[in-house]
């Protein structure tokens, strides 16, 4: 422990010693969350195909391009997954560029990650910190660059936020990404983080900022309209602080919120915006479709479907961003719309129509066929008359002809949906029961990575450490196979009370017109309400004219009286106990 503190002193030390080191990051390989139920309980999410690539291969090939030297993965659920994978990978054998990977099997959080990270004392210098699920194309050099001249000029500077421009939407207050309203406020000088606030209450339209905040920084800008790209430049002495504070969970609303308000050690975090560059992390079904999308239409170039990199199949680009790998089997009355990618071995029968979708490797395709706005995976069969809306199919899944898949499904692996059956819209259906308690969002896919199945002992553990993201589950419903149609096989997991606001925010389908008329008409509402607590605001700010007047001018002064009888109650107290004249003066502003 003692060394790995001394370590984090030498990101003060000369600039030529720290040239030595190679430049090193860490991956989290899981998200320790369960928003990819039921998919995520028999696979890690890291290795879920994203335009037919595992995710973590665009994490690894963009750091390899940035100069990272050194890569630790943190490997927790389905840690023998993600293992077996990369050392069967190219990745372990690439010069100048390492992979290590770190295990843990009780690791329950981020923070828990980096602390074990901490014990092993392999991080020797200023280092990248990512998820696994995270796609970019930026250029590392300026931002740690920054990073470690501020080090060099405040020893307190730990951590450099790279962020990015991203509006949200006025209706939802969520962004492209499907991520809550994010507030910041940044010294437009420095770029030192001065708050952060990600507002999950879509309808309140407040934030409070303490006083002192104000009182310290000469000049503040508040953003709404920046999106946090979860790439850290971190100082060794993050680790040291996770290992200090045991209370450290989340990355952000317990690391970064808690240094932000902590006066006492003075640890400081600062922002890098990048422009024209490409940074996301994919953190639910919707951002999932979002960045999906943006490879397609190569805002990530140069990790694009027809660029071989590693765990990429040779794809060759067409007009309108279609995309087709070798050996495929087409239809000459079958179309093939914009923005599809078409992997290696897959066969389209007469008459289909596929648009804006991503179709997987060795995928049979019957006739007559609609797929839109969908992700395929690998050995998927649809026979005749499907339709399929926005939705996720996962390897080895058979859709029975005519069956019919309304906006925002999931069919998790190996799912059979028998002949003519209509799966309700964001209905998610796995082979798996769905789990008897609903575990809170940072627990881990506890799994067993052959069978798939939970181990009835580690349920248990989940199951007490539930609490922050829904209620459980009291008298789960199970559709039994029969119900899925003549020959199906799965169960329709049922959504959890007040689940269903975030199966609409989230989903890979765009957000319904009702949905967002709903949304408007509770903004109205509010505002009403807001009008008839006594703040006499209208909508547009100005004040609402009063039919009573002469009590409007009663409660004038009514109201003055007393403010002078507290100014003057106030002034004598001051005088008698020798209270210092700012004090005294703010105390008098809070007043009026």
């Amino acid at each position: 422990m003692g060394a790995q503190r001394k370590g984090g002193t030498r990101a003060t030390e000369d600039p030529e010693e720290l040239a030595r080191h190679p430049l090193q990051a860490i991956i989290l390989a899981d998200s320790f969350t369960t928003k990819f139920r039921p998919i995520t309980l028999e696979r890690p999410k890291v290795l879920l195909p994203l335009v037919n690539v595992p995710m973590i291969n665009y994490t690894l090939a963009w750091l390899e391009s940035a100069g990272v030297e050194e890569v630790f993965v943190f490997c927790c659920a389905h840690s023998r997954q993600v293992i077996d994978y990369l050392e069967n990978s190219e990745w372990f054998s690439q010069p100048n560029f390492t992979v290590t990977t770190i295990e843990s099997h009780n690791s329950i959080s981020a923070g828990d990650a980096l602390r074990l990270i901490y014990e092993r004392n392999v991080i020797h210098g200023d280092f990248v910190l990512v998820s696994g699920d995270t796609v970019s194309n930026m250029s590392l050099t300026r931002a740690i660059q920054e990073h470690k001249e501020r080090r060099k000029k405040d020893s307190n500077a730990v951590m450099t936020m790279v962020i990015k421009q991203s509006k949200p939407s006025p209706i939802t207050h969520q962004s492209r990404l499907g991520t809550d309203e994010l507030f910041m406020a940044i010294d437009p000088q420095t770029k030192q983080l001065l708050y952060y606030e990600e507002k999950a209450d879509h309808l309140k339209g407040f934030i409070s900022l303490e006083n002192m905040l104000l009182a310290d920084n000469p000049s503040i800008c508040l953003h709404n309209d920046k999106q946090d790209c979860y790439i850290d430049i971190c100082s060794p002495e993050v680790l040291s602080l996770f290992t200090d504070n045991f209370d450290y969970q989340h990355l952000r609303r317990h690391f970064v919120k808690g240094l932000l308000v902590d006066d006492i050690m003075g640890y400081k975090i600062f922002t890098y915006e990048i422009h024209s560059s490409y940074a996301a992390r994919i953190d639910n079904y919707r951002s999932y479709d979002t960045i999906s999308k943006d490879i397609i239409q190569r805002w990530t170039y140069p990790f694009v479907p027809d660029v071989t990199f590693f765990g990429n199949c040779a794809t060759k680009v067409e007009r309108q961003g279609m995309y087709r790998a070798s050996e495929i089997e087409q239809s000459r009355s079958a179309q093939i719309g914009p923005f599809t990618v078409v992997g290696k071995g897959t066969r389209i029968g007469n008459n289909s129509k596929i648009s804006n979708s991503v179709i997987g490797k060795n995928c049979t395709i019957g006739s007559n066929v609609s797929i839109v706005g969908s992700y395929i995976w690998d050995g998927v069969t649809i026979e005749d008359g499907c339709e399929l809306r926005h939705a996720i199919i996962c390897d080895g899944v058979i859709i029975k002809s005519g069956a019919v898949l309304q906006p925002g499904v999931v069919l998790s692996f190996k799912v059979v949906i028998g002949q003519q059956f209509v799966v309700p819209a964001y209905s998610k259906v796995s082979l798996l029961q769905q789990p008897t308690m609903q575990d809170s969002d940072e627990e881990l896919e506890y799994a067993d990575s052959n069978s798939g199945t939970l181990d009835s002992s580690i349920a248990g553990a989940m199951g007490k450490l539930n609490g922050d993201m829904t209620a459980e589950l009291s008298g789960t419903q199970h559709w039994p196979a029969s119900e899925l149609g003549p020959g199906g096989a799965g169960y329709i997991w049922s959504i959890s009370e007040g689940g269903h606001e975030d199966e609409w925010r989230h989903s890979v389908a765009p957000i319904p017109a009702e949905k967002l008329a709903e949304v408007m008409q509770g903004i109205e509402d509010d505002m009403e309400l807001l009008n008839l607590d006594g703040t006499g605001l209208t909508p547009s700010g100005e004040l609402k004219p009063d039919d009573n007047s002469n009590d409007s001018e009663d409660d004038d002064d009514s109201r003055e009286d007393s403010f002078e009888k507290e100014v003057e109650a106030t002034f004598l107290r001051a005088v008698h106990e020798n209270i210092n004249v700012g004090d005294i003066v703010l105390e008098m502003n809070s007043l009026r």
